[in-house]
């Protein structure tokens, strides 16, 4: 038998932090697990007669690689693009699988940004690549190491994956690091994949430039309402690329759901009315005002365990602590001991970390530290008793 008569499957790694959210986030009594903002509902999207005319919309399939009228609105974010410019997708998750699956070919190498949202890294080592951590150094504010992306930025490196502003970090790229991965991608030809779905959710000063603006036209954007918006039940992503590039990624969005939800496609269009994208992009801001206020505060009075880059966007925070735990077992002790869930560092390639959001109600998030405080409380003289 030969291994044409019996192939091997394609392996799959377990995308360790999306199944630690699907088995516990509704189970405990606090998830700080989520990154994005408390959720909207449709009464706090549509004001008066415009939520009873989307009641009455037919159910059929919508256009599949999304209406002209919500790519025309999507398009209205980037600067010189137009409606062909954009492929809706159903949340930026499908935006990313999409994106890499165009790209990689056994053999290519693709480098990830870390830390990261794990799903690009692992979609490149399934597709037979060979992944390579670019890193942000903690030491200097989650800061892009320079050095490091020109040493491996080389001829056979097929994209750059981008996460700006950062998750887990909350960090954003300065524009000589944004400058720097342009140029190392385009002395090679690599395309860079830059995830933005938290821009929009910045702390302070203007929205994070997209890589859009940087006049390079292998570039491809994705994005989505799941995260700056609080609408992550919508499932709406979307690519931007140029237009050769997204009629080429629609044919492997045929294989994948095929289109958009018809009412998340007609809500979504309604989001991204400026004066209705304006409204709930300020809900945000005042959100993370408030309640980065409370987990700073927080983190500040458990100093001697806890350390933080302060985050410039994004209601998370990638805390560092000083326990002799590994991250899951520290996260899962929460879990287990104080229904307070939380995410692992090492879900993000880093250990000694781990990630909180505080996109929640203020109430709920400082209900939820106070468990988290009480834990500790609790567990420091048991360590310092076995140390001793």
């Amino acid at each position: 038998m030969t291994a044409r008569d019996n192939p091997q499957p394609m392996e799959i790694p377990p995308f360790h932090l999306e199944r630690i959210q699907s088995l516990w986030e509704h189970q405990v009594d606090f998830n700080l697990s989520e990154s994005g903002i408390h959720p909207l509902s449709l009464a706090d999207v549509f004001e008066g007669p415009a939520l009873t005319e989307l009641t009455k919309s037919a159910l059929g399939y919508s256009q599949t690689n999304g209406t002209p009228a919500l790519r025309e609105r999507i398009a209205t974010l980037y600067p010189g693009a137009t409606s062909e410019h954009i492929l809706v997708t159903n949340g930026t998750s499908e935006a990313n699988f999409v994106a890499i699956w165009s790209l990689m070919e056994p053999g290519d190498e693709l480098v990830v940004m870390l830390p990261n949202y794990m799903q690009i890294y692992a979609l490149g080592s399934v597709w037979r690549g060979d992944v390579k951590p670019l890193h942000l150094q903690a030491e200097r504010g989650w800061s892009l190491d320079l050095d490091q992306l020109h040493r491996i930025v080389g001829s056979r490196t097929r994209a750059i994956a981008i996460c700006n502003p950062n998750n887990p970090t909350g960090a954003i790229l300065s524009h000589d690091a944004r400058r720097s991965i342009v140029d190392a991608a385009a002395s090679v030809g690599a395309w860079i994949v830059a995830d933005e779905v938290y821009q929009g959710a910045e702390h302070e000063g203007e929205p994070t430039p997209s890589f859009w603006t940087e006049g390079y036209d292998r570039v491809l954007v994705t994005n989505g309402l799941s995260k700056a918006y609080g609408l992550p039940g919508l499932r709406v992503g979307w690519i931007v690329a140029q237009p050769e590039t997204t009629a080429r990624l629609w044919s492997y969005r045929d294989y994948t759901t095929i289109a958009p939800g018809t009412l998340s496609d007609l809500i979504a269009q309604h989001v991204l009315e400026p004066a209705t994208r304006a409204r709930i992009l300020k809900r945000t801001r005042s959100i993370l005002e408030v309640n980065y206020r409370i987990v700073s505060d927080w983190l500040r009075g458990h100093g001697e365990v806890f350390e933080v880059v302060t985050p410039r966007a994004g209601a998370i925070a990638f805390v560092r602590y000083h326990l002799p735990l590994d991250s899951v077992e520290f996260v899962e002790r929460m879990r287990r001991e104080r229904s307070v869930l939380l995410i692992p560092g090492s879900h993000f390639g880093f250990e000694g970390y781990f990630r909180i959001g505080y996109g929640n109600e203020s109430e709920y998030l400082s209900a939820a530290l106070t468990r988290v405080s009480d834990w500790i409380s609790g567990a420091i003289p048991s360590f310092d008793a076995k140390s001793g």
